[in-house]
């Protein structure tokens, strides 16, 4: 038989696709293994089970291991393909052998198997070396005597699983440090210590970034050990952030001790990513990045480092977003300690004068009625009325403008919170019994007293009922004290007209007003309900409100029993408790100014003016002084709100209608569109009046 020659006995190598081609071809006289007639039948039967199968096999035989594999494992050994087949195993994976080497000793020379999962293994299948990962079995095969005669080796290739697992992991710790940044410096140097916990993909990372448009960018982070590639001019940064694209540099010359990361070696290239800016205001710049030694820049990588890229690009932006919002916010906190200090200094600057105005009113009010015309002891009762409801709302302003300054001073001490609640109730009875408004004060016997600041008490209590007798026409205000075993509880319910549920959450943010609420006066601060809030916070209590459009409103305040929820210092003993007198009257008379009272008229017998005024304002005490005014030379109706301005000019036609802007029912506006769409009226002039200020109220 000729040399290189097949005998005809060769069926154990039919099939098997290429390589049972290849296997038929080869001269196997040139091998240890001699013609494959010859082979034991052990070799025999497994190069058959190789052939056949579809797994990645490869079988070593014999002292050299002699190398044969299947189709298979043709992805695996690459480009060793087709000269691999028939050598010895050492010369086909000599850059891995001292890692399988004693794999292999072990199975030959003790006849056991080997298994290990993940392996990294640094090939050179295609010319270059290449990180890869397999979980590989070695199994002995013995000849047919018994004795060690190979080994075979099943494969699974874990190389993308492992690299993927590990960039997501990469990708995931990256979103989380850069996400609790709040300065953009602090976002580039928590995304360099992320890229520290993975040295195989990124050996290292610099982030240059450029204060300002056009400005070159400077180091913001970097890896340990690149203090020679920090000079922005090494990279082609200006070309990056122009074109937006990524740029390869070759770091093979003109770069001297370079990071080796994770690898043996450091890095041959680098890529130099564009860190997009996200506004106007954001950073731009570049991320330099060291590529591995071991993997080719293929597109799964490019795309790792496209999402690196685009993360860090990201945690500057949303740092940057936040240095801007806190700044945002301490240029509001300082315009609302402005706001507060302001507001304190003018309500002691309005303090004082109208101390000294109400002062002499009183003394003068005070004398008999003898001391006074009763034409002027009327004029100055209104002087006096609203005097004290200016005085309270500058008292209102002063004791909100301390709390948020922090300069509240509370004291508290023992009190009888049912007695002393129900005593400030009382002084709206007369109020309510003129209004026609039934009030109902129930308590019960408490079995120890509350700790309160008394002057804070009596302006929850007064700002809550005075709220109440506003929005209630008819019904009842009841008021109602009670024990819940660890805390003292204070309803004020009303049967008045409601509040809608979409405004229900506002009630006690400043100077907020439910729009269109129907009550005894459109007047108000809006920062009532505010300081109720901030007040009962100051007693460690809550204060919660329902209501019902239409059929009521209860608040409900809530303060812990005992004092140790309260600061240590402010504790007093219990004292003879200040009168409230003066501060239950500020309200109370404020309360009587919203009631209706009989409008003077014009008699029979006094000559009939040549022109007809109906004046409508919901304030009684401007409502006169303004009647007053106009009585001498027209004949004037005065009501008290534009649904009863409506009713008047419809059933006796004014002349002219005089109206406020901000009433209940019906404002100035909405008088003027029902007026002006009625025919019979819509000749009449209006005039308007408001204490609005600026250019848009006119």
């Amino acid at each position: 038989m000729a040399p290189g020659k097949l005998p005809v006995d060769t069926s154990f190598l039919d099939g098997g696709g290429e390589l049972g081609a290849l296997m038929r071809a080869h001269d196997w006289t040139r091998t240890p293994l001699g013609p494959p007639d010859g082979w034991p039948r052990s070799l025999k039967t497994a190069v058959r089970i190789l052939l056949t199968s579809r797994q990645p096999f490869w079988l070593g035989w014999g002292p050299q291991l002699t190398y044969l594999y299947n189709d298979a494992y043709r992805s695996i050994i690459g480009g060793k393909h087709p000269t691999a087949l028939g050598q010895p195993f050492s010369e086909v994976w000599s850059e891995i052998w001292d890692v399988v080497g004693p794999m292999a000793d072990t199975v030959m020379t003790h006849d056991e198997g080997t298994y290990v999962e993940s392996q990294l293994l640094i090939m050179e299948r295609h010319g270059y070396q290449e990180e890869t990962y397999y979980t590989f079995s070695y199994s002995p095969v013995p000849n047919d005597e018994g004795g060690p005669g190979g080994l075979i080796c099943a494969n699974t290739d874990d190389t993308q699983r492992v690299i993927g697992e590990r960039q997501f992991a990469l990708l995931s710790e990256l979103a989380s440090k850069t996400g609790s940044a709040r300065r953009w410096q602090e976002a580039c140097e928590l995304a360099l210590d992320a890229f520290g916990t993975n040295p195989l993909d990124l050996p290292f990372a610099l982030i240059f970034i450029a204060e300002g448009d056009g400005d070159p960018p400077v180091a913001a982070a970097a890896s340990p050990g690149t203090e020679s590639l920090r000079d922005p001019a090494l990279w082609p940064w200006a070309d990056v952030m122009g074109t937006g694209t990524v740029r390869l540099c070759d770091l093979t010359s003109g770069f001297d001790a370079l990071p080796c990361g994770g690898w043996h070696r450091p890095p041959c290239r680098a890529a130099v990513y564009p860190i997009a800016a996200s506004g106007a205001e954001s950073r731009a710049g570049v991320l330099v990045v060291g590529l591995s030694p071991v993997r080719q820049f293929d597109d799964r990588y490019r795309d790792f480092l496209d999402l690196i890229a685009q993360q860090v690009s990201a945690g500057i932006a949303n740092a940057e977003a936040f240095e801007q919002e806190k700044r945002r916010a301490e240029a509001l906190m300082e315009l609302d300690r402005a706001k507060t200090t302001f507001f304190s200094n003018v309500s002691h600057e309005f303090r004082t004068p109208l101390t000294l105005m109400l002062g002499p009113i009183d003394d003068i009010l005070a004398k008999p009625d003898s001391g006074v015309l009763p034409e002027n002891r009327a004029m100055l009762t209104v002087v006096h009325r609203n005097g004290q409801r200016l005085l309270k709302l500058v008292n209102t302003l002063l004791d909100f403008a301390r709390i948020e300054a922090g300069r509240t001073q509370a004291s508290y001490e023992p009190t009888d919170i049912a007695r002393l609640t129900a005593d400030l109730a009382s002084n709206f009875r007369s109020a309510c019994d003129r209004a026609g408004i039934r009030l109902n004060v129930e308590s019960e016997t408490l079995s120890e007293p509350a700790y309160l600041d008394r002057e804070m008490w009596e302006k929850i209590i007064l700002n809550l009922l005075s709220n109440a007798f506003k929005f209630t026409f008819q019904g009842e205000i009841r008021v109602r004290t009670y024990d819940t075993g660890h805390r003292f509880e204070v309803e004020i319910a009303d049967t008045g007209t409601g509040i809608p549920p979409a405004a229900l959450p506002n009630m006690f943010e400043r100077f907020y007003r439910v729009e269109g609420a129907h009550g005894r006066s459109h007047e108000g601060s809006g920062i009532g309900l505010a300081l109720v809030h901030e007040l009962v916070k100051l007693h460690g209590g809550v204060i919660s409100v329902t209501s019902v459009l239409g059929a009521g409103t209860t608040f409900t305040v809530s303060i812990p029993k005992g004092h140790d929820h309260l600061p240590a210092d402010r504790i007093q003993a219990q004292r003879n408790p200040p009168s409230s007198g003066f501060r239950a009257d500020a309200y109370v008379s404020e309360a009587l100014s919203w009631l209706p009272e009989a409008e003077a008229t014009v008699s029979a017998d006094q000559p009939r003016k040549a022109h007809r005024v109906l004046l409508a304002d919901d304030n009684a005490d401007l409502r006169e002084y303004a009647r007053r005014l106009l009585a001498d030379e027209y004949e004037v109706e005065a009501v008290t709100d534009g649904e009863a301005a409506l009713q008047a000019a419809r059933a006796h036609r004014p002349d002219i209608i005089v109206s406020d802007v901000m009433m209940p029912r019906l404002d100035g506006f909405g008088l003027i569109r029902e007026v002006r769409a009625d025919p019979a009226l819509r000749g009449i002039p209006v005039v308007l009046l408001s204490a609005r200020a600026g250019e848009e109220a006119r």
